[in-house]
């Protein structure tokens, strides 16, 4: 024992050196710990806003039946688009008129063509031939751009101009 504490009086001054570095290590790292949980605090904090005495299981589950409700919504939203999408491509929607004198002792541009389409080339052109004694009016429906009946240049022209919009 005395042997022992020959020792200890020898390097009295190492062991307490080193004692008190260790303390001083060991305060660094409380303070390290304690910083890294304040920031854990916040995180937790954000997770949990405006909820209170809630427990983070019944949170997490309250957060998942939102995703799940949003996720719904979401999915009959896109439904809603692809139904409304369907019925503007069969709206008429491109649509070209051309005036023009269809005799020369009458006036001015009183005779028209008009082609409506939807985004199917599918619809109708009317012309309208003005006369000075009678006015006639002819619609004639088409089908793929494509009209089964006979079309005058004019029809031709309106066609192909509302055909063009279409892309």
């Amino acid at each position: 024992m005395q042997n022992i504490m020959e020792i200890y009086n020898a390097y009295s001054i190492y062991i307490v050196a080193a004692l008190i570095l260790l303390v001083i290590i060991l305060f660094i790292i409380i303070i390290i710990y304690g910083k890294s949980i304040d920031r854990v605090e916040v995180r937790l904090k954000k997770l949990t806003r405006g909820i209170d005495n809630t427990n983070l299981e019944e949170l997490i589950s309250s957060y998942m039946d939102r995703v799940e409700k949003t996720t719904e919504e979401s999915d009959e939203i896109k439904k809603l688009y692809s139904d409304i999408h369907e019925k503007v491509d069969k709206c008429l929607q491109n649509i070209s008129v051309l005036r023009f004198k269809a005799f020369e002792n009458v006036g001015s541009d009183l005779s028209f063509s008009i082609a409506m389409l939807d985004n199917n080339k599918d619809g109708v052109v009317i012309t309208s031939i003005y006369g000075r004694n009678e006015s006639t009016t002819y619609a004639k429906p088409v089908d793929k751009g494509i009209s089964r009946y006979e079309l005058s240049v004019e029809e031709n022209t309106v066609l192909n101009n509302a055909i063009e919009k279409i892309g």
